[in-house]
């Protein structure tokens, strides 16, 4: 992502069935709404009944928070529904955590769909802190992990946030 590099971080991510994406995701979304993070999704999947079955059985704070985050399918393939949920980005100080899962080819449309409403928006979205993080179905993709880890900063799983060179050891980016 070339604009606004120093307040955009990219994360990656990898699932092998939407019950272990909602898994590792509603932990960590529960810690992010504490700290008033802004969370917004971009799913080829729709994942909303998994949510509520998991979240039925957990005791999180943010219950109802979560429950209102977005969790059906959205069409990133096209600029206009990109558009419709960046609108929903928060200008204030606070952090902005933009969750995108789907296919390899979603995920980079979905991503190029949002660079281009931030280079056309810039002066209303300059200083704004994003978070992306890309979640990959390991199925999905087989060669192309190490290209995919090297357009990413960090890695998100069941733990939280890691350095990807934590998960994959020997990892060195672009090398």
């Amino acid at each position: 992502m070339e604009i606004l590099n120093n307040n955009i971080e990219k994360l990656c991510s990898f699932y092998v069935s939407d019950w272990h994406l909602v898994t590792m995701l509603l932990p960590y979304i529960n810690k992010e709404i504490n700290e008033n993070a802004n969370i917004i999704t971009i799913l080829e999947n729709n994942i909303e009944e998994n949510i509520k079955t998991l979240i039925k059985k957990l005791n999180l704070k943010n219950e109802q928070k979560i429950l209102n985050i977005n969790w059906r399918n959205t069409n990133g393939l096209k600029y206009s529904e990109i558009q419709k949920e960046l609108k929903k980005l928060n200008k204030q100080e606070s952090l902005n955590v933009v969750f995108i899962n789907g296919s390899k080819n979603y995920i980079d449309i979905a991503n190029k769909n949002i660079e281009k409403f931030l280079k056309e928006n810039s002066k209303n979205y300059k200083e704004i802190k994003v978070k992306i993080i890309d979640c990959f179905e390991v199925g999905e993709f087989n060669v192309n992990i190490k290209e995919i880890l090297d357009a990413h900063d960090k890695i998100l799983n069941t733990s939280g946030e890691k350095e990807i060179n934590e998960v994959f050891e020997g990892y060195a980016k672009n090398a």
